[in-house]
């Protein structure tokens, strides 16, 4: 799965030149200006627009510009000692500018642009629509969980996002440290006005998230990771003085002593209060206007018109579809497949043989060896793709702190300037959750051709405005990645049959997240039937099972975009396939759906028949 803390645009160019105090910044060969924009007497030309839209809303986010790190070439870092305004009024300033913003796009006459420009158009009006159609669901998720809470964000951000390249860097590590005073009393506005809505977690999130703060603050500020892995990056740099170093670790474990501890320790005695107003019920169902909130967010990650009941009867049949497969496989194994599916898969998935060793050193040969799994179909996906990734992605272990609530495997994006590459995280806190036999499939899905291949094609795409190169269309993303899955299945990447009991046990997983997410939220399902279906479905480690759960729980809908976008992708495929007959060429199919980027479901849909339509002439 792409990382939840993706910086999501749905249209978003400009005045960061008056946010780092420059009058001028150069961007896909057009120069603007603040002094030309802020004096435009008539509306500006069209690309201006979309490009002085997405870098308005890139310079409200001094995160964001740190993720992106593409101005840190020109000279400009001063954004790197900054945290964002997470304020409750910044959220309606933000809803109200993607109102102007859509009123003002619409004003764009569709004749008077290229084809291009329309489809450019065309993108950035459904995320504002969806934006705008959304905000009176402003308030409905939950801004801290075991998941991507703010606590766990915020620790990620700056242990993993922020570079140190230099001693400038170290100096804004630190006020960084010191600006977390200012962001969490925006958080806190933000969760009580939640409060006083009754938008509370269910209580055994709560406790979730108060078992993670507890566990992050350590008696020796110096062995935290804000402070390990600062030292770690401050060594790494040459450049840097000894004196000095100590001089920055002397300030790193102040702030957090002084600042990050005590700031802990009230989001704990709020959660703590908090925790009495709560309950067990999972489903958003329970939330103001809860059934139209779901629906909303099942269209908002699908980016299809699909119901709950639809989704759930479609995961209730791939279910069994891919059961069958399962089955077929296991007696071609030797396996009694006369009995119960849920014996057959658990007791497959307890077999010692699959593991590695429970140690550091076994820990360490899963990396290795998912790092020879990205080199070895990186090297052999010529037949089925033309295009080629010079961003190099590196398999790293989810931080420790975060990986008792983490998913089993999560990619993030690689720096623009070339500082961070693409990361494959992989979750080895149980061991048990990395089979053998499941490693390909999830190498595939998160790496090549999954989303490190697809994301850095995006992202690399000179022809592309700047707010295509970081759409995040959930179901266009994940369902790439799950296709990618199936693709390297199809050209024999899985060449044993428990490879390919794996692949379809991968594939069985997003089936069931149709089912139980749907279940949660609209059947009002409860956390314990949710984890019950899911592990007997599919054989995974209890401890994924249940983090699973809880990760949809708090994100509710966006599971259900994996299933329904390999589903379109195949589908279209197939379609295009039928009507190009000899002529149809795979490579020219992935380009096709590579080149433009992430985009919603319903205007891939037209693509591939402008396609298909230019192909036969």
């Amino acid at each position: 799965m792409a990382s939840g803390n993706r910086f999501l645009v749905g249209g978003l160019v400009l005045v960061v030149a008056a946010y780092v105090g420059i009058t001028s910044f150069r961007t896909t060969g057009l120069v603007i200006t603040q002094t030309s924009l802020e004096q435009q007497p008539v509306m500006l030309n069209f690309d201006a627009f979309q490009e002085k839209v997405f870098w308005d809303a890139v310079k409200k986010s001094p995160e964001t510009m740190s993720r992106l790190r593409v101005f840190e070439a020109e000279g400009i870092t001063k954004h790197n000692a900054l945290l964002d305004d997470l304020s409750v009024a910044r959220s309606r300033e933000d809803l109200a500018q993607a109102k102007t913003t859509l009123a003002t796009l619409l004003n764009y006459a569709d004749d008077e642009l290229s084809t291009e420009q329309q489809l450019n158009k065309e993108l950035m009006v459904y995320s504002l629509r969806e934006q705008v159609r959304n905000g009176r669901f402003l308030f409905h998720n939950y801004p801290v969980t075991q998941l991507y809470g703010w606590h766990n964000g915020l620790a990620g951000f700056l242990t993993g996002t922020h570079s140190i390249t230099d001693a400038q860097d170290a100096h804004y590590y630190i006020a960084r440290l010191n600006a977390v005073r200012a962001q969490f009393t925006q958080l806190m506005g933000q969760l009580r006005d939640r409060e006083e809505l009754g938008i509370i977690p269910p209580t055994f999130i709560i406790d979730k998230a108060l078992f993670q703060l507890n566990n992050f603050v350590k008696s020796d500020p110096r062995q935290n990771a804000l402070y390990v892995v600062f030292e770690a990056k401050l060594n790494a740099v040459e450049t840097i003085g000894l004196d000095e170093k100590i001089e920055f670790l002397v300030a790193a474990e102040r702030a957090i002593y002084t600042e990050i501890y005590p700031i802990w320790a009230e989001l704990q005695s709020y959660l703590g209060k908090l925790k009495a107003k709560s309950t067990d019920d999972a489903g958003v169902w329970k939330l103001p206007d809860g059934k139209a909130y779901y629906q909303s967010q099942l269209e908002l990650y699908t980016t299809t018109k699909m119901t709950a009941d639809e989704i759930h009867i479609l995961g209730l049949a791939e279910v069994a579809r891919i059961q069958s497969q399962m089955l077929a496989l296991f007696e071609a194994e030797g396996y009694d497949t006369s009995g119960d599916f849920v014996k057959l898969i658990n007791g497959f998935a307890q077999e010692d043989r699959h593991f590695y060793p429970d140690t550091d050193e076994g820990r360490a040969q899963i990396i290795t060896d998912y790092t020879a799994l990205i080199e070895e179909i990186a090297a052999g996906i010529s037949s089925q793709f033309n295009l080629t990734v010079k961003v190099p992605v590196e398999v790293a272990r989810v931080p420790v702190f975060l990986e008792q609530s983490a998913p089993v495997g999560y990619y993030e994006d690689p720096a623009v300037d070339g500082s961070r590459p693409g990361r494959f995280y992989t979750n080895l806190y149980d061991i048990r959750a990395t089979p053998k036999y499941g490693m390909r499939a999830l190498t595939y899905h998160e790496a090549v051709p999954g989303h490190h291949y697809q994301i850095a094609i995006q992202q690399g795409q000179k022809g592309l405005p700047w707010f295509r190169k970081y759409a995040n269309y959930t179901a266009y993303v994940e369902g790439w990645a799950l296709y990618s899955e199936r693709v390297a299945l199809e050209m024999g990447f899985q060449p044993t049959n428990l490879d390919k009991i794996g692949a379809l046990q991968s594939e069985m997983f997003r089936a069931v997240r149709l089912v139980v997410d749907t279940g949660i939220h609209d059947k009002r399902w409860t956390r314990e039937h949710a984890i019950k279906y899911m592990a007997d479905n599919t054989g995974m480690a209890i401890s994924d099972v249940t983090s699973e759960i809880e990760r949809y729980i708090v994100w509710p809908g966006q599971a259900t975009a994996y299933k329904i976008g390999q589903l379109t992708l195949l589908r279209l495929r197939d379609e295009v396939s039928e009507a190009l007959g000899n002529k149809f060429d795979i490579r020219a199919f992935h380009d096709l759906i590579l080149r433009g980027g992430a985009v919603p479901l319903t205007v891939l849909e037209g693509v591939v028949q402008d396609f298909v339509v230019r192909e036969k002439a």
